[in-house]
């Protein structure tokens, strides 16, 4: 049974006697953990590294803030991207602007040889 007051000094000594390894993270400014409608964010925490059994977890304490992801972060997260060369090489071949080419490969479902015989005709 543990005593009913303890100082800092002899709770890690037990600890330690128990296998029980903790660091303090004083590097760490902000935590930002990545939901899939929020973000939530801790400015300023005081995190604790517990290890033990192989096992190591955090322990955060701060003040915890939520932020709505935006709109066009989710856009752009879901619009179909190109490699740089296959909207260089559809450019070139049928003398359009990078608007049009990326245009053209979403119609041909990214393939370029498909998106220049569609602008070509």
């Amino acid at each position: 049974m543990m005593p009913g007051k303890m100082n800092s000094r002899e709770m890690r000594r037990m600890m330690s006697q128990m296998g029980i390894k903790s660091t303090e993270m004083t590097d760490v400014k902000r935590i930002v953990m990545e939901g899939e409608v929020k973000n939530y964010i801790i400015d300023n925490p005081e995190v604790v590294m517990i290890e033990a059994q192989g096992q190591k977890s955090l322990q955060i304490v701060g003040n915890i803030r939520e932020v709505a992801k935006a709109q066009t972060v989710k856009k752009a997260a879901t619009e179909p991207s190109f490699p740089k060369e296959d909207i260089d090489l559809v450019m070139s071949q049928a003398n359009v602007t990078r608007e049009k080419a990326v245009e053209a490969l979403k119609k041909a479902s990214g393939e370029p040889a498909q998106a220049i015989i569609d602008l070509s005709q």
